[in-house]
């Protein structure tokens, strides 16, 4: 038995047969050995490929050992072999704890930055978040104290407008109250008496001369006086209340006129001829109602001055005064005065229409505003049916807030009742 020769499997030599079983045994184990080491080295690779170029660098040490291991194991005994690969099992299995270890630590501080970045993210969107509502609430207030304070100047000045309007139609009323009271007589008395008034209170430096009731003469004469006291000329004034017009109260007028020596004579009254319209200069004769007297005497008033100053500075010389007198008979003088009073009428026009066009703007940005909040107000309670009682409270939306305001509201309107 012990001259059997056998084929080697792997060298193909005929070899001894205990030599071969020996050199068998050998093979197997190697390829065993290598077997187990590539594993190994298998396992190694995917547990290292996740670590840092550290790691890496460590991997590739320990493979070159590995190698150089491997060398030097295969040419020891299968005893040392099993010895050293053990050992050295053991030192890579304490490495890869090592490693591990390490690995978790890593992991775990990767861990917490990522939890504080995460807590610092969300606090800075609470912040930016905290701050937008603050901005919000701020351009809110911003807006409302703007409509405010928009809204009380456009008040002030349409109540300075209404009340100059008001004062003038309570004048008109005043007049039109007076003259509708008792017999005609007693009309034209109160009429009279009214235009007396106004003359007076507007004209403080002028002599207001009523004719005494009786006395052949027309109602009110106006001595017209500049500044320093010195006289200007005189203006006669008739008023008639009445429905139809009498064409002899220009001649009447005209001759009352010459009696008290006056330069110009004006009728003040309800009744016109059928080609005028609230003012005109009729023979001579200055015609018109009762709501731009005051301006018409205005402007007479002021030519009267302007003329007398140029007499005074012109005296001794009589052609300059009957060119004086000329301009005042003539058609432009009566252009100008009838320029004036027109102007003074269109005024009041375009009062009334500002104030009307003021109201519908008003009327339609309250429309707009009501449906804003209107709008506001189902979204917020939208959300709060959603969310529930973690949405802040709107203080301005709250039930006792809109009764405040609205108790606040209907005081205001009462306030802005004339008595």
């Amino acid at each position: 038995m012990t001259n059997q020769v056998i084929i080697c499997p792997y060298c193909h030599k005929e070899i001894p047969l205990t030599e071969a079983l020996s050199h068998q045994i050998k093979e197997e184990l190697r390829k065993e050995f290598d077997a187990e080491v590539t594993k190994k080295e298998q396992d190694l690779a995917q547990k290292e490929q996740g670590l840092i170029k550290k790691e890496k660098a460590l991997e590739e040490e320990y493979v070159r050992k590995l190698k150089m291991e491997k060398a030097r194991l295969e040419e020891e005994s299968k005893q040392k072999a099993k010895e050293s690969v053990a050992l050295e099992l053991k030192d890579l299995n304490e490495q890869l704890k090592e490693k591990e270890q390490k690995l978790q630590e890593s992991q775990k501080a990767e861990l917490e930055f990522r939890k504080q970045r995460r807590e610092l993210e969300e606090k800075q969107k609470s912040i930016e978040l905290e701050m937008a509502r603050k901005l919000d609430e701020e351009r809110e207030k911003i807006r409302e104290e703007t409509v405010k304070t928009v809204s009380e100047q456009q008040r002030l000045k349409d109540l300075e407008k209404d009340k100059k309007i008001s004062d003038m139609l309570r004048q008109i009323e005043e007049l039109k109250r007076k003259a509708e009271q008792g017999s005609q007589q007693t009309q034209g008395e109160v009429l009279e008496l009214e235009l007396e008034e106004i003359l007076t209170n507007n004209f403080p430096l002028d002599q207001i001369e009523p004719v005494a009731k009786g006395k052949r003469g027309a109602d009110i004469l106006q001595k017209v006086h500049n500044q320093h006291g010195q006289y200007c000329g005189t203006i006669i004034w008739e008023s008639k209340r009445t429905k139809l017009w009498n064409d002899g109260w220009i001649e009447k007028l005209k001759d009352d006129q010459r009696e008290a020596k006056a330069e110009i004579a004006v009728l003040v009254t309800t009744a016109f001829p059928k080609e005028v319209n609230n003012f005109a200069h009729v023979n001579g004769v200055w015609v018109t109602n009762y709501t731009l007297a005051i301006c018409l005497a205005v402007s007479l008033r002021m030519n009267l001055i302007q003329v007398a100053s140029a007499k005074m500075s012109a005296v001794g010389k009589y052609e300059k005064m009957e060119v004086l007198y000329g301009y005042l008979s003539g058609p432009e003088f009566g252009q100008r005065v009838e320029a004036m009073a027109s102007a003074f009428s269109s005024m009041k026009n375009d009062l009334d229409q500002e104030k009307r066009a003021m109201s519908k703007i008003w009327a339609k940005r309250e429309k707009q505003i009501d449906r804003v909040i209107n709008n506001i107000s189902g979204m917020y309670g939208d959300m709060q049916g959603i969310i529930g009682a973690s949405l802040p409270q709107i203080k301005s939306l709250e039930l006792t807030a809109l009764i405040t305001e609205g108790e606040s509201g209907l005081n205001e309107d009462k306030d802005d009742i004339p008595s």
